[in-house]
């Protein structure tokens, strides 16, 4: 009977002898390989903290002793050892999700995947145990080397030092990498300590020499390993960096070691006071295509073949995400004052090849996107135009830098957004629907949404030409599909892409259709999926396709003088979304049109495939016909305006 069989929970694992931990741990990155090779998703951090999870879960009493993952993409050991063993559909609907959820366990603390939050979250919930005389209780934040880039692990520090009366461990999961290798000083300082060879031979002979003597003899070395701390700091020109901030330091611990680990979090256990421990990781550990993958170590796989590592995947097509990155080098080949930012997500985001071409053009600053936003504010004013590209998720985290550092001072910023709108299998933290709603308040900002490659192309060279506001395109995870033409294009930018003969004129020769669907990039073609099945029901319709969908165009009002009904699809929230600005500019120019605003509903989408999703949001052609077909005939609200005096439906 394989070991793992035997774990059904945490308590399952204090039973176990050395040499059976160890057996696990193997047993259990054997599971991993074969299970997220079918699935995909985040194999190579799991890899990376078998022995880490094992360790942790002996030595503390989750849920108790609440352990707190920072990001929680490396969070599949913890749950196979919580009693989650069924990866069979994981990050897919009815499955277990790609971070730690809540629904699914007791276990589960954090569910949000952005980083840098953990310790805050920890140095909350270990505040509260204090103050209440839950004095039996510790808080464990798991972070990642990546995530101490981030502002918010240094604003948690210094708040955790305030207070040294706490049971609260940071265990730092150093494995030189956020996504990519990890950058920045903190980095240098990190990989000074792992490579300096001076400390790791004083650390593997004087393990070797104090454990001859046994018990005693390893007692005596975990006291001198505390003094080989200050020599680390000496050698790596960092003097007492933990010490200054007055919490307690050990390691750095080799995180491989099932014995040294659990030894090291026993000894933290015992400190009754924060303290931080120092383990070193490898991501992707025991499987080598992981292993040798220089760039993320299988950090995020979609389906392998676990005996190669190749991809099964079809590519299905040209991404948004590689039409961006070859034609912002074709825009930097022409415009050298073209620089990008990033935050830790270069090769996500497609300027990896920018990059290798112009290595001086481009900052990844790390886990860090408030800080990029507002450097990207200080290059515009230096006279450069940058482009920052992250995740659509990430971009609520630089809200108030967009909006007082770049928009307030009139920069030219261009922000591109991958992974807008729903995009599924990573669960509710990660859908990017927010940003059409939040960004849109932004005073003299300008947001574009492409519908395929040349619209990404021709949007991205207009953005970056705009020197005096923010600029915004965004775009989905996945293909762009096949090119959408337009029919004609209007004096302001607006592509028509289907008009539906005229139904009647009214007395003053003024031409009229029923409805006027608007539709949000990709969704454009749901909206033309739309128009044809309302024409096979006699109901006319024109489809167009705003290009920037921030401000209104002035034809958007135009044309809606003369329809009905105006429906605008987006898939993003539908509260403060595209359709409610459309609304309002109607409004404001006296046209009495009926509009129905059609976007995800204002709560979080767990994990399934973007299909799933947009069925269950009733953002499909079927759903949406219908409706429409109702409004028009009266039998639903918004009820489209009444046809011209005189005149009859054909």
């Amino acid at each position: 009977m394989a070991i793992l069989d035997r774990v059904d929970g945490p308590r399952d694992l204090d039973a176990l002898t050395l040499t059976e931990l160890e057996a696990l741990a193997a047993e259990i990155r054997e599971f991993l390989i074969a299970e997220v090779a079918k699935t995909g998703g985040h194999l190579g951090p799991n890899l990376g903290v078998v022995e880490l999870s094992i360790a942790l879960h002996r030595v503390f009493e989750s849920p108790h002793d609440p352990i707190i993952w920072d990001t929680g993409h490396q969070s599949y050991v913890h749950k196979l050892l919580t009693g989650r063993k069924d990866f069979s559909r994981l990050r897919q609907r009815g499955g277990i999700a790609g971070y730690p959820q809540r629904s699914e366990s007791i276990h589960d603390i954090v569910e949000s995947s952005h980083a840098s939050s953990s310790l805050s979250w920890a140095d909350g919930i270990s505040r509260a145990f204090a103050r209440t005389g839950q004095q039996d209780r510790h808080v464990v934040a798991v972070v990642g080397d990546g995530a101490l880039t981030g502002g918010m692990t240094w604003e948690a520090l210094n708040n955790i030092t305030d207070d040294n009366s706490r049971n609260l461990i940071i265990v730092m999961n150093d494995n030189g990498r956020s996504y990519a290798p990890t950058i920045g000083g903190m980095a240098r300082f990190l990989n000074s300590v792992r490579a300096t060879g001076s400390y790791r031979d004083l650390q593997e002979g004087s393990e070797k020499l104090f454990s001859a003597f046994g018990a005693p003899g390893r007692t005596v070395y975990r006291a001198a390993r505390g003094a080989m701390r200050g020599f680390v700091s000496r050698v790596s020109d960092n003097q007492d960096l933990y010490s200054n901030l007055d919490i307690k330091y050990l390691g750095p611990v080799d995180g491989h070691n099932l014995e040294a680990v659990e030894e090291v979090l026993r000894q933290a256990k015992g400190y009754g006071r924060p303290t931080l421990v120092h383990i070193i990781t490898e991501k992707g550990r025991g499987y080598a295509p992981a292993e040798n993958d220089l760039a993320d170590q299988f950090h995020a796989i979609g389906k392998i073949d676990p005996e190669t590592g190749e991809s099964l995947q079809n590519g299905g097509g040209k991404s948004f995400t590689g039409v961006f990155s070859e034609h912002m080098l074709e825009l930097a080949r022409e415009e050298p004052r073209l620089v990008a930012i990033t935050a830790a997500m270069l090769a996500p985001t497609g300027l990896d090849a920018f990059a290798a071409e112009f290595p001086d053009r481009v900052y990844d600053v790390g886990i860090a996107e408030q800080h990029g936003v507002t450097t990207a504010a200080g290059l515009a004013y230096g006279g450069l135009h940058p482009v920052v590209a992250m995740y659509a998720t990430f971009m609520n985290r630089a809200y108030d830098q967009l909006l007082m550092d770049v928009a307030l001072h009139g920069a030219g910023v261009t922000f591109v957004l991958d992974r807008a709108g729903i995009t599924g299998p990573d669960g509710a933290s990660h859908n990017g629907v927010w940003d059409l709603a939040t960004l849109q308040v932004v005073p003299g900002i300008r947001i574009a949404a492409p519908r395929d490659e040349p619209n990404l192309r021709e949007l991205l060279s207009e953005a970056v030409r705009v020197e005096d506001r923010p600029t915004v395109l965004r775009f989905p995870k996945g293909s762009v599909g096949i090119n959408v033409p337009a029919v004609r294009r209007t004096d302001d930018g607006v592509d028509i892409l289907r008009e539906d003969r005229s139904q009647q004129a009214d007395d003053g020769g003024v031409t009229w259709r029923d409805v006027l669907i608007v539709g949000v990039g990709p969704m454009t073609r749901v909206a033309l999926d739309v128009a044809d099945l309302l024409a096979a029901q006699g109901i006319t319709a024109t489809v167009i396709d705003p290009r920037w969908v921030v401000p209104v165009p002035e034809s958007v009002v135009d044309l809606a003088r003369d329809h009905r009904l105006l429906i605008s699809i987006e898939d993003g929230i539908r509260v403060g979304g595209i359709g409610t600005r459309i609304r309002q500019a109607l409004r404001d120019a006296g046209v009495d049109t009926a509009v129905s605003e059609l976007g995800t509903p204002s709560e979080f989408l767990g994990h399934a495939t973007r299909a799933e999703l947009l069925e269950e949001t009733g953002l499909t052609a079927e759903k949406i016909a219908a409706d429409v077909a109702d409004q028009v005939h009266g039998r639903r609200i918004p009820v489209a305006k009444p046809e011209p005096a005189g005149h009859a439906s054909e």
